[in-house]
């Protein structure tokens, strides 16, 4: 009889002791199962059988924003998410994901064929190719130093000689450490085996670390929450991303791998959604994130009960509202531009008296009114077009009007682009102001470059926002919405599920009160 409890590591030392006589073993294994009856057993985690048989794709993965987390509308995204869903999709079969606690344990669970595959950003390097196969690259980073911008900037490996470095344990960062070491042999780090390199720069940032070092797209996203830090230098060369898989992997499933990246890249799909989840992290410099970060603590909560307020009424989130009204005003509702759009959403007069707003200068009026602006303009694009790129879409026509985006939706059909993708669009926006483009568009020139800022600006600071502010619900009925009156219910907070920086968009549209603007809109599609 063998009994499982927690870990396979406690069975094997209760192997050992057992083995002193086979009385006390008999008298252990009774103990064991009167003493902890009351736990939660599991079995030992078995060798998964072929695809073909099961119809099931297992696979290893960890929890983070650059490979698979859980949104706030318990929606699982991350690019290694997308993509797997995708192969699965591709092969016929359903997916289970396995979730490592640490970032060490993913490859031995692999090696020990407890997954088909290891998806889970990992960059192909000569120790790993000795003991796993990969499948053709999806993505290239590098390895970067990361520094506290409070602190001395280190200029190369000899200068990290004596500081604080701390690395994820049985990463790619550890293993180039320990080849720098063979140089440098007083150089030392700590590894991490509970900790994501998110966290450890968040150490940094808080002057806990010297320097850590992280992968280049890790780093890009980090800098948006963390502008305090900076990148010293890099660690490596290019290197590639990819899943892995077992040395004596089946062959059926690595090469139905390689077949399913070479279609992904040829028709645009992994150009997508790399956009989707990187394509705007390096739009703000510094001084950008620094200055949304100081009005989000001392302007915001101004507006907070407003930004809510819309989010009943609309169901749009709020901190996307906020995003972009801090886009459009840094959430000051006396802004007024030269060409007359005024107030906290920067509305024209025309949009705002078809939304019956009575003074835009009122941060209430405008920002319910923006907010109902947006869901205006996500009915007016084709139904087929998905989430996110349907408010993407929504955002660049409330910047530059939906004549204009439809001039650039036609101008990508003609290149043979996508004309409902933002990623193809973001190619022909800025097109829009030369003269042998504009000259043949219905609506004229426009400054599309302006708008691609815009929406990419907005993208970046709703990330920042779903990262450290609260999602908001508050219950109400559907015709205490429609009414325009709140049912008094008491509100209702919760966290965002691993404070993950990237959200699907997923969200309800509902009928909008403007159907004469539709009408028009449809008219001058």
């Amino acid at each position: 009889m063998v009994i499982w409890h927690l870990k396979a590591s406690e069975w094997t030392k209760f192997e050992k002791s057992a083995k002193l006589s086979p009385m006390r073993n008999w008298i252990l294994a009774i103990f064991l199962v009167a003493g902890l009856g009351g736990c939660n057993y599991s079995s030992p985690p078995k060798p998964v059988l072929p695809v073909q048989q099961t119809g099931e794709l297992v696979v290893i993965t960890r929890n983070s924003p650059t490979t698979y987390y859980e949104d706030t509308d318990d929606h699982l995204a991350g690019i290694e998410h997308d993509l797997v869903e995708l192969f699965a999709q591709d092969l016929g079969v359903k997916v289970r994901f396995i979730v490592a606690n640490q970032f060490n344990e993913i490859l031995p669970s692999l090696q020990n064929h407890h997954a088909h595959l290891a998806a889970a950003g990992l960059s192909i390097t000569s120790e790993r190719q000795k003991k796993f196969k990969f499948s053709t690259p999806y993505q290239t980073i590098r390895q970067q130093v990361v520094y506290n911008t409070t602190g001395d900037k280190p200029s190369g490996l000899k200068d990290l000689v004596g500081l604080r470095i701390e690395v994820v344990a049985g990463s790619s960062y550890a293993e180039k450490l320990r080849e720098a070491k063979n140089k440098y042999p007083e150089l030392s780090w700590k590894e991490s085996a509970s900790k994501e390199s998110e966290e450890l720069l968040e150490k940094l940032a808080m002057g806990q670390l010297d320097a850590v070092v992280a992968d280049s797209n890790i780093v890009d996203i980090s800098k948006n929450y963390l502008p305090i830090l900076d990148v010293a230098f890099d660690m490596s060369e290019t290197q590639s991303l990819a899943w892995a898989f077992p040395k004596d992997v089946d062959n059926f499933l690595l090469e139905k791998s390689r077949d399913f990246f070479a279609r992904i890249g040829k028709d645009g799909t992994l150009k997508h959604l790399l956009d989707r989840y990187y394509g705007h992290v390096n739009r703000l410099g510094r001084i950008d994130v620094e200055g949304f970060m100081i009005a989000t603590n001392g302007i915001l909560p101004k507006f907070r009960s407003h930004f809510r307020r819309a989010q009943e009424l609309t169901e749009l989130d709020w901190r996307l509202i906020a995003a972009i009204g801090y886009q459009e005003s840094h959430w000051d509702p006396l802004a007024t531009s030269p060409t007359g759009v005024r107030g906290l959403m920067m509305l024209t007069g025309d949009t705002a008296d078809r939304l019956g707003v009575t003074d835009r200068l009122d941060p209430k009026q405008s920002i319910l009114a923006g907010a109902r602006y947006v869901n205006f303009l996500k009915e007016s694009v084709p139904e087929r077009i998905p989430e996110p790129d349907r408010t993407w879409l929504a955002l660049a026509a409330y910047n530059i009007g939906y004549g204009h985006l439809e001039d650039a939706r036609i101008l990508a059909k003609k290149k043979k682009l996508n004309p409902d993708s933002w990623t193809d669009l973001k190619t022909t926006l800025p097109l829009l102001s030369k003269s042998e483009y504009h000259a043949d568009a219905k609506h004229g020139y426009a400054r599309g470059g302006e708008t691609v800022i815009f929406v990419e600006n907005i993208r970046t600071y709703y990330d920042i926002l779903s990262r450290f502010a609260k999602p908001y619900q508050r219950m109400f009925s559907a015709t205490a919405t429609n009414s325009g009156q709140s049912t008094g219910g008491a509100d209702r907070y919760e966290l965002n599920k691993g404070s993950s920086p990237k959200n699907s968009l997923g969200l309800k549209a509902p009928a909008s009160a403007l159907r004469q603007d539709k009408v028009e809109a449809q008219q001058a599609r």
